[in-house]
């Protein structure tokens, strides 16, 4: 595992993860930055979101972590001002499970290809599910939960919006094939991803996915979408590797 995070121009910014490589598990978490308007840090209900989601994985020892549930176990845990989205997997076996609320997420890569992209769940243009102490808001059971088979070689990139707004998924396939025959570790890989998905976000010309979505809702937008970039890169091994 190996993960790189980019915040537009603040020092914490608004998006959370956590690794949890010994029990194969992940997080990701996008505060929403809407929050700020209200006096609130908008990353610091993803930050506590993403805290009590990795105690949760450490607090017993599991031969199978259930992502739906440690959304669930963490959401009741978390007291902080605000809302974020929120996108649990684990390895388990040969399949990887994940929970997801709104639109942080993955893909997973295989030789090059992407064979596998967990949905983006919007109640419209940059408006995602959400979860957040807010009586208006989403909650744990809106989760949309996935069970995708995997094999060694495979790699699951995930990231927040920051990733996939500004990288379209050839490019991210593409870069993820060179970082593998260049043997490159999981932790360079993210990075690579976070610049690349930074170039593009600052950039003004040209197409990104934020600006496809966003002509397609009737909004005049081009290039791309300035945010913050989390990535988070699992290889897949084999068991005697």
């Amino acid at each position: 595992m190996g993960s790189h995070y980019i915040p537009r121009g603040k020092k914490l910014g608004d998006d959370a993860h956590f690794l949890c490589t010994k029990e194969q598990v992940i997080g990701i978490a996008d505060g929403v930055g809407d929050w700020v308007k209200h006096g609130v840090d908008a990353g610091q209900y993803a930050r506590e979101l993403m805290d009590h989601s990795e105690t949760v994985v450490q607090e017993k020892k599991r031969t199978f972590f259930n992502p739906a549930t440690i959304i669930k176990k963490a959401y009741a845990r978390t007291s902080a001002m605000g809302s974020s989205t929120a996108c649990i997997i684990a390895l388990n076996g040969q399949f990887i499970h994940a929970a997801i609320v709104g639109d942080s997420g993955f893909l997973v890569v295989r030789e090059g290809s992407v064979v596998f992209r967990s949905p983006v769940q919007l109640h419209d243009t940059d408006h995602p599910y959400q979860l957040g102490a807010h009586t208006k808001l989403d909650d744990p059971n809106c989760a949309e939960v996935m069970k995708v088979a995997v094999k060694a070689g495979d790699v699951i990139v995930a990231g927040t919006d920051g990733l996939f707004d500004n990288v379209f998924e050839d490019e991210v396939s593409r870069i993820v094939q060179s970082a593998v025959a260049s043997h490159s570790g999981p932790h360079e890989l993210a990075a690579v991803l976070a610049n690349v998905a930074l170039d593009y976000s600052n950039s003004t010309t040209g197409e990104t996915p934020y600006s496809i979505a966003s002509q397609e809702a009737g909004r005049d937008h081009i290039g791309g979408k300035p945010d913050d970039i989390t990535v988070v890169i699992m290889y897949i091994c084999s068991s005697d590797a």
